[in-house]
């Protein structure tokens, strides 16, 4: 599997994992929109992500706001206009073809938080690569698709699956970090909910390995990975799923 790097950390990259001629894998992808895009109506029921995906301004690396001005990959990324191209007209979860693909991985990013609940798309395709044997992997916010991802009988996917995800002593730091300096009302949270209480409420065994840490955990197919520090441990286990 070719590796990737999100270059928007409000977005939720889609990495696709296929067989090339060769037997090796490659990769494609897709986006989601970001906090503080208009969401769909109470009424509307669900939404399909594709097209341009903008960062907002805590994820932005050039914001004057020097938030996230140290992610020096992500303005790396922004600053080659070939790879910034791949940003300005994202697919949608809908037109994946999981046959033709081995693994789905979910990056995360602030999106998830607000966005997935009715990303019924991206639900149902993340489920049938579970169910067709194939990795299904998540990590950081990402893993927020497991609070909703019901299989074809209703039964949640996460249920009495072992699982990571964005702890709360990260939510906590980083709403006291926001609060410092200034970028949020203090008491105020960044996140609407939280991963770690939520998949503990649905029944999975949440584990976390502490503040951010390097950290991911394989159960069968199901491949998750605690926040943005756990690139490097979620990749080896999608690597080790799929035989590499």
């Amino acid at each position: 599997m070719h590796a990737s790097q999100s270059a928007l950390r409000s977005s939720s990259p889609i990495l696709l994992c296929r067989p090339a001629p060769d037997g090796r894998s490659a990769s494609g992808g897709a986006n989601s929109p970001i906090p503080g895009s208009p969401l769909p109506s109470a009424a509307t029921r669900s939404i399909s992500f594709g097209g341009k995906c903008e960062a907002d301004a805590l994820s932005d690396p050039r914001d004057a706001s020097g938030y996230s001005e140290t992610d020096l990959i992500s303005l790396g990324f922004l600053s080659n206009p070939k790879l910034a191209a791949l940003v300005e007209n994202t697919r949608q979860a809908a037109e994946i073809d999981v046959g033709s693909f081995d693994a789905i991985v979910v990056a995360g990013g602030q999106s998830p938080m607000f966005t997935y609940e009715r990303a019924t798309d991206l639900q149902q395709t993340f489920v049938a690569f579970h169910e067709a044997g194939k990795v299904a992997a998540a990590l950081c916010h990402g893993t927020a698709i497991l609070r909703y991802a019901r299989r074809a009988d209703g039964s949640l996917l996460a249920a009495g699956k072992t699982v990571t995800g964005f702890a709360n002593i990260e939510e906590d730091f980083a709403d006291k970090a926001t609060w410092e300096m200034g970028a949020l009302e203090r008491g105020k949270h960044l996140m609407p909910w939280r991963i770690e209480d939520e998949l503990k409420a649905i029944g999975a065994n949440y584990i976390q390995a502490g503040l951010w840490r390097g950290f991911a955990v394989r159960d069968g197919n199901l491949i998750t990975g605690q926040q943005n520090f756990s690139g490097a441990e979620t990749a080896r286990l999608v690597c080790e799923a799929l035989g590499g």
